[in-house]
C-alpha cells in the first residue's frame, strides 16, 4: 500500500458515540439478551429455561404467522419444548434462523435503511466455531458482500451460545477498520476509535502495518473460552475507495479512502432467546456515516479545519458556517468518489424517502415500525428531509441485533487477561 501522509491529532475520547448508520450495521440501543449477561466482560450464559421456553415461542408463533400462515405452531413448539428440556437449548432450522436475521434487521430501531429487510441474504456458518474458521468465513463474507461493489446486504451467522459451550467472539466493532497508533506525545496516527484494539492487537503479535492512517486491523477473533487471537483479511477481502473531490485535488494529495462494506462484527443477534454473539451483518454506506462522521468526528480523523484551511474559510468565528461549509464538501467528495468507483453507496436525501416508503409498507401489513428519531435523522442538513419532520414509535421489537457493554469493551481493546 503506498505509504500516505498521516493525519496525528489528540487521542479525544476512547469511546466516542457509534457513528450513524443507515443501514442493517445500525446498533440498537444496549439492551438485555435474553441468553446473555449484558456489562459483565464474560462470555453470556444461558437463559433460564422458563424464559427461554417463553421467548422461543413468541418467535415459532411470529414465523408462522408471517411466514407459514394458515399452519399450527403447535408441534414444532412442542419440539422446541422437549429440545430446551432436555438440553438447555434448541437449535433453529435454517428457515427459522433466515426469517429471524431479517426480521431482527426490520426490528433495527437506529437504522434508516430497512426498506430491504427482505433482502438480507443469510450465510448459515453455525458449524464454525473455532477462531481459524471465523477468521476464514469473514473473508468469505466480505468478498460475496462486496460483489464488485455492487454492495450486497450479507450476513453470516457463526455458532451460538449454549450451556457450557459459547460462541466464538469478534472483538473489532467492524469486520474491516483502521488502525490507530497511539504516539509518545498522546497523539494518534489513524482513527483513534481504534486505537485501543489496535495496541491488543500488537500485545497479540500483529506487527502492525505501514503507519499510514488507513492501515487496516487484524480480525481478533476469540472462539469459546480461549484467547482472542490475530488474523490479517486478505487483501482481495477489503475493497477500498480512494476519496476525490469532484473539482479541488486536497482528498487526494491527502490520500484520503474508505472501505466499501460496513460490516457490524460486534453485536449479537438475537433470536427466540438463542444469542449468535458472532453474526457479522451490513447493508452499503450511507455517504454521511464516512462524511459526516468518520472522517469529520473531532474525536475521530477530524478533517474539517484542514479542510477549511485549505478551502480559505474563516476560522475566526463558528459563525462563518466553516465547519458547516466543510462538512458538505467533505461528504461531497464521498459521495462523487463512490460512485466514481462504482461502488454502492447511498445519500441522506433518497435513503430518508425510502424509509417513509418503509413505514407506508409496513403499516399497510399492520406492523409497528420502531424508530429512534435522534438516529434516523441525518446528521447534516436534517430538517431538509422528510424524516426530520415527524415522530416515531421507540418501542424495541424482537428478534434484534443487541449491543451489549462487553462487546464495547472488547472493541476498545479492554477484557484481556
Amino acid at each position: 500500500m503506498r505509504k500516505l501522509r498521516p493525519f496525528r491529532r489528540g487521542t479525544g475520547a476512547q469511546a466516542p458515540a457509534t457513528e450513524q448508520h443507515g443501514r442493517a450495521d445500525a446498533p440498537v440501543p444496549p439492551d438485555r439478551c435474553p441468553a446473555g449477561r449484558p456489562g459483565t466482560g464474560e462470555h453470556s450464559a444461558p437463559a433460564e429455561p422458563a424464559g427461554l421456553r417463553r421467548d422461543a415461542e413468541e418467535f415459532i408463533r411470529l414465523h408462522h404467522h408471517e411466514e407459514l400462515p394458515g399452519t399450527d405452531p403447535a408441534r414444532r413448539i412442542a419440539a422446541v419444548r422437549s429440545e430446551i428440556d432436555a438440553t438447555g437449548t434448541y437449535l433453529h432450522t435454517s428457515e427459522e434462523l433466515v426469517f429471524g436475521a431479517r426480521v431482527a434487521w426490520r426490528n433495527s430501531n437506529r437504522c434508516i435503511g430497512r426498506l430491504y429487510w427482505r433482502s438480507l441474504r443469510v450465510r448459515d456458518c453455525r458449524t464454525a466455531d473455532d477462531a481459524e474458521s471465523v477468521a476464514r468465513e469473514c473473508a468469505v463474507h466480505l468478498r460475496e458482500a462486496t460483489n464488485g461493489g455492487r454492495i450486497r446486504p450479507l450476513i453470516t451467522v457463526f455458532a451460538p451460545d449454549a450451556p457450557g459451550r459459547p460462541g466464538p467472539r469478534i472483538w473489532n466493532e467492524q469486520l474491516v477498520r483502521y488502525a490507530g497508533y497511539f504516539t509518545g506525545d498522546g497523539g494518534v496516527i489513524g482513527d483513534p476509535r481504534n486505537a485501543g484494539l489496535t495496541a491488543l492487537a500488537l500485545r497479540l503479535g500483529w506487527r502492525g502495518g505501514p503507519g499510514t492512517p488507513f492501515d487496516v486491523l487484524p480480525l481478533v477473533v476469540q472462539d469459546g473460552e480461549g484467547k482472542p487471537r490475530c488474523f490479517e483479511l486478505p487483501r482481495d477481502a477489503v475493497l477500498e475507495v480512494e476519496l476525490h473531490h469532484p473539482e479541488d485535488t486536497w482528498s487526494t494529495e491527502w490520500g484520503l479512502r474508505w472501505h466499501a462494506v460496513p460490516a457490524i462484527a460486534g453485536m449479537c443477534l438475537e433470536i427466540g432467546g438463542i444469542c449468535y454473539p458472532a453474526s457479522p451483518f451490513n447493508g452499503w454506506y450511507m455517504g454521511t456515516e464516512i462524511g459526516a462522521r468518520n472522517l469529520a468526528d473531532t474525536d475521530r480523523y477530524d478533517l474539517l479545519p484542514r479542510i477549511a484551511d485549505r478551502l480559505g474559510y474563516d476560522r475566526s468565528s463558528d459563525r462563518s458556517l466553516w465547519k458547516d461549509r466543510a462538512l458538505v464538501e467533505l461528504n461531497r467528495a464521498v459521495l462523487h468518489s463512490f460512485d466514481r468507483a462504482g461502488v454502492t453507496v447511498a445519500d441522506h436525501h433518497t435513503e430518508s424517502q425510502r424509509f417513509l416508503t418503509h413505514l407506508e409498507r409496513e403499516e399497510s401489513r399492520g406492523r409497528v415500525v420502531g424508530a429512534d428519531w435522534a438516529w434516523i435523522v441525518p446528521p447534516i442538513s436534517g430538517s431538509a428531509t422528510p424524516v426530520f419532520h415527524r415522530t416515531y414509535d421507540a418501542r424495541e421489537w424482537r428478534p434484534a441485533y443487541v449491543h451489549h457493554e462487553d462487546a464495547r469493551s472488547r472493541a476498545r481493546g479492554k477484557g484481556l487477561v
